[in-house]
């Protein structure tokens, strides 16, 4: 029996392939062309002198042969990928302060923080709730999770992501009190996350700054906003970073199909020094990793479009003047407010 080995690329192409079920959600992993993974493919077959999948129809099929090599083939990257941790693990251990968007930390980063500590368990996280970029330069913090426009002064700075925004609301309080157009909101409490600017951006974006608003409360941050709305409180703006895992399951909804791209953005940050230490470079990997492994969840709307027709209908320059008498003020998040463009969540 010949003890020569396939060579690696092809085998991992294989592996990929089977894994994600096509050519072409194996080269996206992978980071190669379609043809890449074809090609790779082909020549194990040949190696092998036997068809590894069965062509035809949506999803790749495994063949006899194909099925007896994948587990031998996933055992043994999986030991590769034991290995490796287990010897990067002595470089990766200690404490690790972390600060982050107080929303962004409850919602995103905290139901997913066991993916980061089964891969490195000698990690201890001391997690700190703050948007505050004065954490940039303390000696006490490691690494900064921001909200923001990214000029920040002597550090290292990456976009993390881009995010929308767009009302949400709880299923309760939709259920007995209805969003069939944006004049509805003008009987449901507004919450706010900041001091109003990021609903005045979309209300903007809907043609409707000048909607009466009765009732609003205003919180120091999206994090118990979007808390008060899980609990029937009111309506909260909401992003797609931060709602949408809730209103994947369905503990919030989206009434209104659209969404309007927020002026600042996430961006991971740290001092310039600390930046090559291997336990913050590995936690800075992953939270890039951990968002990109997994797409944001399709927003699912409860109305198609939004509808003004029952809007009242001042004079058109009563409502341009409004429009254009909006004027940036301060804001916890550090937004700057400009004329939005208009997105539609997909429904």
């Amino acid at each position: 029996m010949s003890s020569r080995l396939p060579p690696l690329n092809p085998l991992r192409a294989f592996e990929a392939t089977a894994r994600r079920g096509s050519v072409s959600a194996a080269a996206r992993e992978l980071n190669v062309t379609h043809g890449a993974i074809s090609h790779q493919i082909r020549a194990l077959e040949q190696s092998f002198n036997a068809p590894l999948f069965e062509r035809g129809g949506k999803r790749l099929r495994l063949t006899p042969q194909g099925a007896l090599l994948l587990p031998a083939v996933t055992q043994a990257f999986a030991e590769i990928a034991a290995a490796t941790a287990a010897m990067t693990r002595p470089a990766t251990s200690g404490e690790l302060r972390v600060t982050c968007v107080p929303a962004l930390l409850s919602f995103w980063m905290i139901p997913r923080l066991h993916l980061f500590t089964e891969q490195f368990p000698d990690v201890r996280l001391k997690l700190i709730a703050s948007n505050d970029a004065a954490n940039l330069h303390s000696p006490d913090v490691d690494v900064c999770l921001l909200y923001g426009d990214g000029s920040w002064q002597d550090c290292w700075t990456r976009l993390w992501s881009r995010l929308e925004l767009f009302p949400v609301v709880s299923p309760t309080l939709l259920n007995t009190r209805p969003l069939r157009s944006i004049r509805d909101l003008r009987d449901h409490v507004m919450l706010h996350g900041d001091d109003g600017r990021e609903w005045n951006t979309w209300l903007a974006a809907a043609d409707a700054i000048d909607l009466p608003r009765s009732r609003q409360h205003f919180m120091s941050d999206a994090r118990l906003s979007t808390e008060a709305a899980l609990h029937n409180q009111g309506v909260a703006l909401g992003d797609t970073i931060t709602a949408g895992s809730l209103i994947a399951r369905g503990e919030l909804i989206a009434p209104f199909d659209l969404t309007v791209p927020a002026n600042d953005a996430f961006y991971a940050a740290c001092r310039s020094e600390v930046r090559a230490a291997p336990i913050v470079r590995v936690f800075i990997d992953w939270l890039f990793a951990a968002l990109e492994s997994e797409p944001l969840p399709e927003l699912q709307t409860s109305a198609r479009t939004i509808i003004r027709s029952r809007m009242p209908k001042p004079e058109t320059q009563g409502r341009a003047a409004a429009a254009e008498s909006f004027q940036p003020i301060s804001s916890p998040r550090g937004r700057r407010p400009e004329r939005p463009q208009k997105r539609r969540i997909k429904s």
